[in-house]
């Protein structure tokens, strides 16, 4: 008679530790923008969500490259997004500019925290959709403005009213429609080319080496401007490329119906 075989014990699943280090020091660099903010150093806080960018960036690349993807790893990524690219911008701009506008009055006040608060629940929204759109959606295009972009876009504004010497409250009333107008682009339909699907192969057109170097060449220049200047054309890029796609297809439409006719 033999003997029955020990049960093994249950193996604990882990995860993987490089990627996950990159989404932890993104969401560490959109804790350090807060508390930055909070202490009144707004340039600080603004490069800190930049930082948070470029490490964003990187988590899923490495990622991809040491085929260590994961369920975990796309779920704590939202999350590390929400606090870097959501709360973070949302805070800068309401502690650097938008408090202010309580000097206009209560109603004021509480439309300053409201366009900060449009702006936070905008990618929280974001975030969400994208979550429930992996592995269907187009990766050559985002639907609405990436989180990132988004808060590029307001950081680069912050950054380079600080660098100019513009104090916050000076420009609270522009401040606030950025605030939202930023977020609700987030949630809409408007579509943004992603640069994930680019390039496609192992060269590319030798113009393009050019204008990464004059890019690069630009930001180290005057970085603040040329930031601000890039996060101006690329939210821009959105609605001029949705509504020629939309005219494409109208005249695409008539001249098959003439061809019918």
């Amino acid at each position: 008679m033999t003997e029955p075989t020990p049960a093994r014990a249950p193996r604990h699943r882990g995860i993987y530790l490089l990627p996950n280090l990159f989404t932890t020091g993104a969401m560490f660099a959109g804790f350090y923008a807060i508390v930055s903010a909070i202490n009144a150093h707004y340039m600080t806080a603004a490069c800190a969500v930049f930082v948070a960018a470029v490490l964003d960036g990187m988590d899923g690349r490495v990622a991809r490259m040491t085929n260590t993807q994961s369920d975990f790893g796309v779920q704590y990524d939202s999350l590390s997004d929400l606090v870097s690219f959501g709360l973070a911008p949302a805070l800068v701009m309401y502690t650097w500019s938008l408090s202010s506008l309580a000097g206009y009055g209560p109603v004021w006040g509480k439309i300053g925290w409201a366009a900060s608060f449009i702006y936070a629940v905008c990618a929280a929204l974001r975030l969400a959709r994208f979550n429930t759109q992996v592995g269907v959606a187009d990766k050559m295009y985002f639907q609405g403005l990436a989180s990132p972009a988004a808060a590029g876009l307001c950081m680069a504004f912050v950054w380079t009213m600080e660098k100019f010497g513009i104090p916050g409250p000076t420009v609270a009333f522009f401040t606030m429609p950025l605030a939202v107008v930023a977020g609700l682009l987030m949630v809409s339909n408007v579509r943004y080319y992603s640069f994930k699907a680019w390039p496609k192969g192992d060269r590319v057109p030798f113009v393009w080496l050019i204008a990464a170097v004059l890019v690069v060449v630009l930001l180290v220049i005057d970085t603040a401007p040329v930031l601000l200047a890039v996060g101006i054309i690329y939210v821009v890029s959105g609605p001029v490329m949705t509504l020629w796609g939309r005219a494409s297809r109208r005249r695409r439409a008539r001249h098959h119906a003439r061809a019918d006719g």
